[in-house]
C-alpha cells in the first residue's frame, strides 16, 4: 500500500503542526541532563589539622598498646614453666577453703556433702592420693631442721641411768663433771660398754633409715606435664639432664610460637 498523502489545503497545513507537537511533547520526556549539581564544599586549613591529630591521636594509642604488650608477654616469660598450674591450683584451694567455710556455717560436713556430689571413681583416686601423702616422716629442707630432729630423737631416746650416772662422777671427778668456763674436759670422758652398743645400734639404725629413701619419687601434681607415660616420662627425665641448657631457647621459642 502506497502512504496517504493529504491533499486538501487544510490537511497540508496541519501537517506540520501537528508534527511539532509531537516533537515537543518527545522533548518533555526526556530527562534534563543540563541540570548542574552542587559544588565540592572546600576544606579548610582547620579541617585538615583536625584529621591530622585524629590520625596522630590513633597512632599514639596503637604505640602504647604495643608497649602494654610487649611488657605483658616480657613478664610472661620470666615467669615458671608451672605458673599457669600452680595459679589454677592455688584458686582450687581458696575455692575448696571457701566452700568448706560455708557448709561448717550451715553445720554440715563439708567432706560428705563434696562427696555426694562426686562420681565414685573419682573420689576413690582422691582418698587414694591423701593416704600417699600421710607421710608420718616430713623430711627436712635444710640442715638445720635436720640436725634439729637428730638431737630431738636422740634425746627422747636417753634413759636415765643413776648408778652409771654416780660412777661416771666418781671416775671423772667433782671439778670435771661440773665444768665452768675455764674448765678443760676433752678427754676426760670414759664412756661405757653399754653406751657404746648404744652407739652402734644408732648408726645401725640410721643406715637401716636411709637405705629406705632410695625408693620412687612421688608424682608431683604441680610439675609441667610434658610426656605421655611413665617411660616417656623417665626419657624425658634423662634429656633434660643432659642437654636442658642447650635446648632451654628452643623450647621456650616453641611454647610461645615465636619459633621460625
Amino acid at each position: 500500500m502506497s502512504e496517504v498523502v493529504p491533499t486538501t489545503s487544510t490537511e497540508v497545513a496541519d501537517a506540520p503542526s501537528h508534527k511539532r507537537h509531537v516533537d515537543d511533547e518527545e522533548h518533555m520526556d526526556e530527562p534534563k541532563n543540563e541540570e548542574r549539581s552542587e559544588p565540592p564544599v572546600k576544606k579548610t586549613k582547620e579541617d585538615y589539622m583536625a584529621r591530622l591529630n585524629a590520625l596522630r591521636q590513633k597512632r599514639e594509642d596503637a604505640r602504647k598498646q604495643n608497649h602494654d604488650q610487649v611488657v605483658e608477654e616480657d613478664r610472661i616469660s620470666k615467669l615458671p614453666k608451672n605458673h599457669e598450674s600452680v595459679r589454677q591450683r592455688q584458686e582450687w584451694q581458696l575455692q575448696d577453703m571457701e566452700e568448706r567455710k560455708a557448709a561448717e556455717a550451715r553445720g554440715e560436713d563439708y567432706n560428705r556433702v563434696k562427696a555426694l556430689s562426686m562420681q565414685a571413681d573419682i573420689a576413690d583416686k582422691i582418698e587414694a592420693a591423701k593416704r600417699r601423702k600421710r607421710n608420718p616422716d616430713k623430711g627436712f629442707a635444710s640442715f638445720e631442721e635436720m640436725s634439729l630432729r637428730q638431737y630431738e630423737r636422740l634425746t627422747n631416746g636417753i634413759q636415765p641411768d643413776l648408778e652409771s650416772y654416780k660412777k661416771m662422777r666418781e671416775v671423772v671427778g667433782e671439778d670435771q663433771f661440773y665444768p665452768t668456763a675455764n674448765t678443760l674436759i676433752h678427754g676426760s670422758h670414759y664412756p661405757t660398754d653399754s653406751a657404746k652398743d648404744k652407739l652402734v645400734k644408732d648408726v645401725e639404725q640410721q643406715m637401716k633409715k636411709r637405705e629406705s629413701y632410695h625408693r620412687r619419687r612421688m608424682f608431683d601434681p604441680e610439675a609441667p606435664i610434658d610426656y605421655i607415660n611413665e617411660r616417656n616420662r623417665k626419657f624425658n627425665h634423662k634429656l633434660e639432664r643432659y642437654y636442658g641448657k642447650y635446648t632451654e631457647d628452643l623450647r621456650e621459642d616453641l611454647e610461645r610460637g615465636t619459633a621460625v
